[in-house]
Parts: C-alpha cells; structure tokens; sequence
C-alpha cells in the first residue's frame, strides 16, 4: 500500500496548506485539561475532496441481466419511466456510470439505460477478455432481447468510443426493428485507425496501481482524461477492483490482453455509419478527428454533427448537461417517441380511437 501511494508526488493543494498552517501565529498553549483537543482539521481535505459519489440521484436502479444459456450476466443501470430508451454504450476502460450524469437530465423525457460492457464494470462473463466486436455486438441484442422481449419500445443506441463502434456495428445489421436513432461519441474511423499503433504505450505508460479509490480519482483528473470532478467521483470507483496479491486497486478492464480484436472495432467503421437507415448525430471533441467519408457525408447531409467545444474525449462525462441537451434535442428533431416516429396530427386521433 505504501509503496503504491509514492507514485503520486505531493499534491499542490496540500504543500499550499502546508506553508499557510506554517505561516500562522503560533497559538498560546491550551490548558491542560484541553491538550488533547485534535487541531480543527482543513476545509476539505484531498480524501473527501476526490471520495466517490453514488449514482443513486442519477439512475433510478441497477440490475443484473442473466443470458439464458450461458454465464454471462450483464449490470445495467436504469432512469426514467417514458419515452423511447436512450441505450448507451461506454468505451473501453470506462463502464455504464460513464453517463450518470448526463443520465440525471436524460431522464426527465426520455428513458435511459446504460450497460456495463463485458470485462468492465459489474458485468461477468465467461470470457472478459473476448472482446470482438461480433461478441459485443451479440451481448447488446442479447441483453435488449432479455430486458425487452420481441416488443422493444423505440431505441436510440449512444456509443462512445469503442462502445460507438458497437453501436454502428448493431445499428448496421438492421436486425433491430424499434432502432430509430444512433448517435456516436468522439470516434472516427480515420484518426482510430491512427492510434492504434499508440495504444499499447499508452496503456503501459499509464499509472497501473492505486492505493486507494480516491487517489484513483485524482490521477484520472490530474492527469486529463477526465475533466469532471463530479463526473470522475461516480465513474472511476466502477472501472478498478481490488487486487489482494498486489495490496492495492488496479484497473477492472484488461485492455491491454484485447489487441487483437482493436483493429476490428474501427475499420470500415465510417460507411457503416453512414449505411445506418436511422437519423445520425455525431459527437466530437474537435473538427480535426473528421475522416474523408464522414466530410463527403457530412456535406451531403446524411447525418447531423455537432463539435462540443472544451472537453476531453469523454465529452459525456466532461460536459454531461450539453451532452444530455444534444441527445434531447435529437429525439424531439426527429420525432422520437417511445413507439417510434411520432407524427404530430396523427397519433392523437388514433389513440382516441382506441
């Protein structure tokens, strides 16, 4: 444990009070009977400052989703009670709690369940390291099929990063009848394929061990991939576990044993976006990640595209209000109800028919 917690150097935060408390007027000693009185502690020390926060206020409930037929069971957190499901998908190395905060306005209008892709988060399955995208693609509609039988209400699939791939990837087989929007966050195929070479150094290069979950919280805004204090409180505690042997936190996605599968994740991952026949939105963190398909596309008017301006690569987690506005804004622009399309003047009739 001890020797864990060296690998982060003196906080700013703290040397700072270090020189005020040292800076202070010595007080005159206290009478006896008080000498033991503990000092008033800081305003708010580092632990409390990066303790982890629970997504009960975001999400209305947590589940459990058995596959019939296999070992793998599935978490998924849940919001709302109308309108059409929001279902996300979150990228490598993060979990479902990546969107409880976006979760917590989503919810207002619309439905919301986020999942816990295999090998990260709650979810436990017989192979956590199998993760190629036809596996990934088959957990979704297994977990959509058990959570809503033959009948799903109106689907949008929201995916960041390697759970955008996913989402393509289902949204382009078509098998999905209540789809009815697909919206990706900050992956394109072009610049994915690019950085992939990178991926192993990064992942090796990146602090492994973590004496305890607040630390781990710190270093994941410290270090700049993520951006949202708040955010990182509630997402961060679900991507580590416990590791005995080693004394100390280590992360719950073995990302790094998963190369084989990465380049399947993204190639030819733009013309099947643009294939998808539902509305499209596309989410990034800059207008330089646009790749030649998706430029053609975009100026033809096939999908809707949006630059949120300031934040990482986790913009749902960066800037969950602007997210959860964008994911509103694209249900009511296109109609989205909880059965499907929604034409104003028709449907009304029809139910007072009934």
């Amino acid at each position: 444990m001890e020797s864990n917690s060296k690998n982060m150097s003196t906080l700013p935060e703290e040397s700072l009070e270090e020189e005020l408390q040292s800076e202070e007027p010595k007080q005159p000693p206290l009478p006896s009977a008080f000498a033991s009185l503990p000092q008033r502690p800081p305003t708010q020390s580092s632990l409390e400052k990066y303790a982890p926060l629970d997504w009960v206020g975001y999400f209305d409930e947590e589940k459990d989703i058995s596959i019939p037929d296999s070992n793998d069971v599935f978490h998924v957190y849940m919001a709302g009670t109308e309108g059409p499901v929001i279902f996300c998908l979150h990228g490598g190395g993060y979990s479902g709690l990546s969107f409880a905060l976006a979760a917590g306005k989503i919810k207002e209008k619309a439905r919301v369940v986020a999942m816990d892709l295999r090998g990260h988060g709650k979810s436990s399955s017989e192979n956590d390291i199998d993760l190629s995208i036809e596996t990934m693609c088959n957990d979704v509609l297994a977990v959509l099929k058990e959570m809503y039988g033959e009948q799903p209400p109106s689907i949008v699939l929201v995916g960041h990063s390697m759970g955008g791939s996913v989402a393509v990837h289902v949204a382009a087989k078509k098998t999905l009848r209540s789809l009815h929007g697909l919206v990706v966050v900050d992956v394109v195929e072009g610049t994915a394929m690019a950085s992939l070479i990178h991926m192993q150094k990064i992942l090796s290069t990146r602090m492994q061990h973590f004496s305890s979950i607040e630390k781990a919280i710190e270093w994941s805004v410290k270090g700049g991939s993520l951006r949202n204090l708040d955010s990182a409180r509630l997402s961060i505690p679900s991507t580590l576990k416990y590791d005995d042997s080693k004394k100390c936190y280590v992360y719950r996605a073995r990302l790094e044993e998963t190369e084989q599968y990465w380049r399947a994740w993204y190639e030819g991952l733009s013309e099947k976006f643009l294939s998808c026949p539902v509305p499209k939105l596309l989410l990034l963190a800059g207008t330089d990640r646009l790749d030649r398909p998706l430029t053609i596309g975009q100026m033809q008017g096939k999908f809707q595209m949006v630059v949120v301006r300031h934040t990482g690569h986790a913009i749902q987690e960066d800037a969950p209000e602007e997210f959860a506005s964008l994911i509103l804004n694209f249900i009511a622009r296109n109609r989205i109800g909880p059965h499907g399309v929604e034409i104003p003047g028709l449907r009304q009739p029809l139910q007072s028919q009934t």
